[in-house]
């Protein structure tokens, strides 16, 4: 009688500490299994393609950054020189590819078009020639989508396009920044082209929406419009129009289409004293912000400076908050950064030492982002 009682004692706490080990080897594997699901739901960079601009030809440093950061995708025009090609237009197929190739075997991917051909003056003042330069800008998207290049970034500012009136400004530390200051602009003489107005360039603006978005969405190109830089009202008699996020509102209804959106570029919506998440979850909410840069500035759009990712006027985590919360999964790259000890100002707003700053800084936010944004979805 004893000995079974003891027996059903012993296999009693055999049995108890098997359910035990069993519940808690359970538990381990749920919070693997979270573990492992909330990895599984933080991509690289949330998703978002990091990019670096390459405006200024063949860096070789600039590519070994790139790869050494694991940002691997690139932005720029297309220049047949760099890649060898002579007596060949910018906007030709052939030359599309060649620069795409070069990128490719570098293990980067030209993902933007910034500072596309064949849309200059004529098309943007409406000059005589602006059908051809048009005709030309269609065959150019139609050539990039066959190439597998689907972004370009353009803008609306022909004759001054990105205006700073100093570029060696020393900021934090000494690292040199770019300035604007209107006062130095304002009594400048009329351009060449002379006077125009605020309707006209609107006028103009919608003629060329209408000849060109609904060729770029038939081929699935998206047109990325850039803010007005500065968002100024008018410099040397050339009206500036893109300077509000109401004017941005005004843009994709012109022609409403996937294929017509923005290039959120903060520091300008920052200059024009708009609040930059709420334009992120406007434009965002209407997938209509086809391209980001992001970068950050301290002043307004008369007078300003641009400054370290981490030391401007605005809420940096937060904007990366709504960016990833409005599903924005698009190239984004860091943009006028300040250049550093160590580095060039030959470009200024291009130093590689301050894309490096610049990047790390973006990597840390959307990580803490995207984690904890995880954690509350498991």
């Amino acid at each position: 009688m004893e000995n079974s009682r003891r027996n059903f004692i012993r296999n009693g706490a055999v049995a108890a500490s098997a359910a035990l080990s069993s519940s808690l080897v359970g538990l381990g594997a749920h919070a693997a299994a979270v573990t492992t699901a909330r990895a599984a739901a933080y991509a690289q960079d949330g998703g978002m393609q990091f990019c670096l601009a390459h405006f200024f030809g063949i860096d070789p440093n600039r590519i070994a950054l790139s790869k050494q950061m694991n940002v691997l995708g690139a932005v720029g025009g297309i220049n047949p020189q760099s890649v060898g090609l002579t007596n060949i237009k910018n906007w030709e197929y052939e030359a599309i590819v060649a620069v795409r190739d070069f990128w490719k075997k570098e293990g980067i991917t030209y993902r933007v078009i910034e500072g596309p051909p064949s849309l200059y003056e004529k098309t943007k003042l409406g000059l005589d020639g602006k059908d051809e330069e048009i005709e030309t800008f269609i065959k150019f998207i139609q050539n990039l989508s066959k190439a597998g290049i689907d972004t370009v970034c353009y803008n609306w500012m022909p004759v001054i396009s990105w205006a700073r009136t100093k570029l060696d400004k020393p900021s934090r530390g000494g690292a040199l920044v770019s300035t604007f200051d209107y006062e130095d602009v304002k009594d400048k003489p009329l351009t060449k082209y002379g006077d125009f107005t605020h309707e006209t360039m609107w006028k103009n603006l919608e003629y060329f929406l209408k000849a060109v978005v609904p060729e770029a969405e038939k081929v699935g190109v998206k047109l990325a419009l850039h803010p007005d830089d500065p968002p100024v009202d008018k410099i040397q008699g050339i009206p500036r129009i893109m300077t509000s996020a109401n004017a941005f509102k005004r843009l994709i209804e012109i022609v409403p289409s996937p294929s017509n959106g923005i290039t959120l570029c903060q520091g300008t919506f920052a200059t024009m004293g708009e609040d930059i998440p709420s334009v992120i979850k406007y434009f965002g909410s209407r997938k209509k912000i086809h391209f980001v840069h992001f970068r950050d500035v301290r002043g307004n759009k008369n007078n300003f400076e641009e400054t370290f990712h981490d030391d401007g006027k605005t809420d940096m985590y937060e904007a990366m908050k709504t960016y990833y919360e409005v599903g924005f999964r698009g190239p984004m790259r860091p943009d006028h950064v300040p250049t550093v000890v160590g580095d060039s100002n030959e470009h200024a707003g291009y130093s590689n030492y301050g894309a490096l700053f610049a990047i790390g800084y973006m990597r840390g936010l959307v990580e803490s982002v995207a984690k904890a944004h995880s954690k509350f979805t498991h």
